[in-house]
């Protein structure tokens, strides 16, 4: 039938209905829900017919199950197999005569039955007759899509003979406007009829209030902005200051030697970091009156070769060209010391952060990139202390929802003391490690210029873990890359982190 043709046949079979309301499961068996709710739909909108809609679950025959109710169940194609065998039938002949299937699962259903009975080698009639009870079963759900015995129907679902399926199908009565013919409605009133008079004779489709417009195309934030956006509005809330995270490829030198990284710790190994090939060297640092920082270059190289500023150095011979080699940056605490070190020129109290790519020669797997996002946060003021730390990491995860933490030592090349940062996550009722912080090395901060009683903070995390705890993605591959589902992107919620 027709999809144009179904609104008419509707009407005329609700005409002839002497038991309304008409059951949609009986008068249109052969139609498809969706087309048939469509019909309804348009009927419903000009008051011609009402509908209600029934869900229910009916039992339907597997292709096991259709081939007993035609054929007979496996244990009576055994009993008769046996009963066909003069002298009754070897155990070993049974599955050429009634398949392979029928005789592992009858012989010893009839078996339990008691229609047949073993002697020897040989299956033997004991039953005079049998009732294929199974088969009448079957048959009867065939027909009714039910059974009365629950039991017996769970038993049946058990041994995979029967699946149960949802099953929609619509109560229809008339309307109060019910007739047999659909009148056109027109859904514009032009100048034309206005002229002439005929919008009079016209009948109008009403107008629907509660229509959806069509879907516009779009952008929309990837998952990982949103949560960078409210990351940003964390740290604006609290009076940092954001600093600029342009250059993604640094010296050596800002990179690793001005944090103290020294120059043999395994960060600076090809297979931890991604140096690049042209140009291989960065020029002396300068700074913004284009002159080079020469007497902050030679401090840092103090401090690594034989120590200064209270520090006995890591006493080795420091190269200037291995600090004057460019890598994409590996963490953002570069851009925070070039920061520091202008703080140097006018020291005062001081809030920054960067929220921005970082770069590091990884395996990728399921939790991680080759590339990632660091969110970090510096704070500098005069006679800070760890319990100073620890109390503005309290309140600035809680602006997270992240109410319980736990702090465990670690080691950093640029910070002492430092803490790994641990958060219980109500959703998976575990400890998880949330991020890394400490309090900046005197002999870092005093190379640069800053004043003796003048401590930094410092703390970072990833972007990309908060992003898939919100968002429940296992596989940071379905967040970033070419695996990325665009219906995700497009339709994922906006996100508080403390909510």
């Amino acid at each position: 039938m027709a999809s144009t043709d179904l609104p008419i046949e509707i009407l005329r079979k609700l005409d002839s209905a002497t038991n309304p309301p008409l059951l949609s499961s009986s008068a249109f068996p052969n139609v498809e829900p969706t087309v048939l709710k469509g019909a309804l739909d348009s009927l419903h909108s000009r008051e011609m017919v009402k509908y209600k809609t029934i869900d229910r679950e009916v039992a339907v025959l597997t292709e096991e199950g259709s081939g007993i109710a035609q054929d007979g169940s496996h244990e009576a194609k055994v009993y008769e197999a046996v009963c066909n065998a003069v002298e009754g039938l070897k155990i070993s002949d049974l599955p050429g005569i009634v398949g392979t299937a029928s005789a592992k699962v009858g012989q010893g259903k009839a078996f339990k039955e008691g229609w047949i009975k073993k002697e020897g080698d040989r299956l033997i009639k004991k039953a005079e007759s049998i009732n294929d009870v199974t088969r009448e079963q079957l048959t009867i759900i065939k027909k009714t899509h039910t059974y009365p015995d629950a039991k017996v129907l769970a038993d049946l679902k058990k041994r995979k003979l029967v699946v149960m399926q949802k099953r929609i199908s619509f109560e229809i009565e008339k309307g109060p406007k019910f007739a047999l013919e659909i009148v056109k409605e027109e859904t514009d009133l032009t100048a034309e009829m206005l002229a002439s008079g005929d919008w009079k004779e016209k009948t109008f489709k009403p107008y629907n209030f509660t229509a959806k417009g069509a879907l516009t195309t779009s952008g929309a934030l990837h998952p990982l902005m949103k949560v960078r956006h409210e990351f940003r509005n964390i740290f604006f809330e609290m009076g940092f200051t954001e600093m600029d995270t342009s250059r993604f490829v640094e010296s050596g030198f800002w990179n690793f030697d001005a944090l103290y990284v020294p120059q043999q710790h395994p960060a600076r190994d090809l297979q931890d970091t991604f140096y690049t090939s042209d140009p291989v060297a960065a020029s002396m640092p300068t700074g913004p009156d284009g002159k080079v920082l020469q007497e902050y270059w030679d401090n840092v190289r103090a401090v690594h070769e034989n120590g200064k500023f209270g520090s006995i150095g890591y006493r080795y011979p420091w190269s200037p060209d291995e600090s004057l080699r460019l890598v994409l940056r590996t963490h953002t605490t570069a851009i925070s010391a070039g920061m520091l070190h202008k703080l140097a020129e006018n020291p005062g109290p001081a809030r920054f952060f960067s929220i921005d790519r970082v770069f590091r020669n990884e395996t990728v797997d399921a939790t991680h990139l080759a590339e990632f996002h660091q969110v970090e946060g510096v704070i500098a003021d005069y006679n800070l202390t760890l319990g100073d730390l620890i109390g503005f990491m309290e309140k600035f995860f809680a602006k997270m929802g992240v109410h319980k933490l736990r702090f465990k030592p670690a080691y950093n090349p640029y910070t002492e003391p430092s803490m790994e940062i641990f958060g219980y996550h109500e959703g998976l009722k575990k400890w998880v490690e949330i991020g890394n912080s400490g309090m900046f090395r005197p002999e870092m901060l005093e190379s640069m210029g800053l004043p003796k009683d003048m401590r930094v903070h410092g703390w970072g995390l990833s972007l990309e873990r908060p992003t898939m705890i919100r968002y429940k993605v296992s596989n940071i591959r379905e967040l970033l890359g070419h695996k990325v589902d665009l219906d995700f992107i497009e339709n994922n919620a906006a996100v508080r982190l403390d909510k």
